[in-house]
């Protein structure tokens, strides 16, 4: 009775895939968005660890099987009755990695130089609708399977052993280049399909050109700096730590500009300080070195001048992110930024803001919020 049922629902659910064949693609890729949106929180957690490994482990595997399928080596097996599975399977952990990597990577409160590294996740997770009708093609397959695999160690890494920085950083991409190697070399070794549609110097090529972009990427300092990432950061009048709370005072922004908290046009007031206070969510156990670098924009020059550059260190596991504030009182009139960095100055977010100095002007919104 119960291989009945069994062998029914299949059935069932194969005439489904089938009668919405043009549909389940992008049912696939939503159901895989989907799912990471309502189960993942923290990288350092334990289930987004659990999870992002079997989504990676799970996408190994399903390739393995998908590039086999050709062959024939499933005919007479259980295997047989899901091959036509495997290519929404493949798609489904494009999607439900490259989502959880937008996911993390979207904390930050300003992306600044890191967007084009964050436009190529948006790329594969809108891409991923229309992987369906293209995921035969093997030198497709394998480059967006290293890509996401670059970025899962990336993540993981760091976050395993409490450490990062650049060193961790070219160890987790030739980690990741191994990994694709292998499984590229023993899906080649044993399925003549592949042998015959693949040159394999020309895919090894391509891999390593991914590989050399991704590190150049890291180089010229356009990746975010995972796996932190800045949750807040605000431009105040007044910051005071009371035991365990920050206590902030700034001018809150209108309501319709909802993507920034404060206020960038900041009323300076003489002697007053101006106050850059920032939360970083760092994974637990990772202790890192922050920098406020203070940047003002010369009109003369039109070039952005280095003023000062402030650090202070957090140690992650905090869930709302470990925070920390700067503070400068020699400040003149302008176009200010902050950039919030690490010690490799990669670019966890930047704090924008223009400094006025009018009599005839007072603070506008002035809210008091406890961190």
């Amino acid at each position: 009775m119960k291989r009945t049922l069994v062998r029914f629902r299949n059935s069932a659910l194969r005439r489904f895939i089938r009668r919405h064949e043009k549909y389940a693609p992008i049912l696939f890729f939503i159901g895989g968005f989907i799912f990471d949106m309502l189960t993942l929180g923290r990288i350092d957690r334990t289930y987004d660890l659990v999870m992002l490994c079997l989504h990676m482990t799970n996408l190994s595997i399903t390739l393995y099987l998908y590039n086999l399928a050709d062959d024939g080596r499933w005919k007479r097996t259980f295997l047989e009755r899901f091959e036509e599975y495997f290519p929404l399977a493949i798609q489904f952990f494009f999607g439900a990695l490259s989502s959880a990597y937008v996911i993390y990577f979207s904390r930050s409160v300003s992306l600044s130089k890191t967007v084009s590294f964050f436009i190529i996740l948006i790329f594969l997770l809108i891409a991923n609708e229309f992987l369906k009708q293209r995921i035969s093609n093997k030198y497709l397959q394998f480059s967006v399977y290293f890509f996401i695999s670059f970025t899962f160690f990336t993540f993981m890494i760091p976050v395993l052993i409490s450490e990062m920085g650049t060193t961790i950083f070219f160890i987790s991409g030739l980690i990741s280049l191994g990994c694709t190697l292998t499984l590229i070399m023993v899906i080649y070794s044993v399925s003549p399909s592949t042998r015959k549609e693949i040159h394999l110097g020309k895919l090894i090529s391509i891999i390593l050109s991914i590989y050399t972009i991704i590190n150049i990427f890291y180089i010229f300092r356009l990746i975010p700096p995972v796996p932190l990432a800045l949750d807040d950061g605000i431009v105040a009048h007044y910051v005071e730590k009371n035991g365990d709370n920050y206590t902030v005072t700034y001018e809150k922004n209108d309501s319709n500009i909802f993507w920034r908290e404060y206020r960038d046009k900041f009323v300076f007031k003489p002697d007053e300080n101006v106050y850059i206070y920032s939360s970083v969510f760092a994974p637990t156990d990772l202790v890192k070195s922050i920098i406020h670098r203070w940047k003002w924009y010369n009109e003369e020059t039109s070039e952005w001048e280095l003023v000062e550059d402030i650090s202070y260190e957090i140690t992650g596991g905090r869930n709302d992110g470990f925070r920390g504030y700067t503070y400068k009182n020699n400040i003149w009139p302008g176009l200010w930024r902050v950039e919030v960095i690490t010690t490799e100055e990669l670019v966890l977010g930047v704090i924008d803001f223009e400094i006025l100095i009018d009599e005839n002007l007072e603070p506008k919104n002035l809210v008091e919020r406890t961190f």
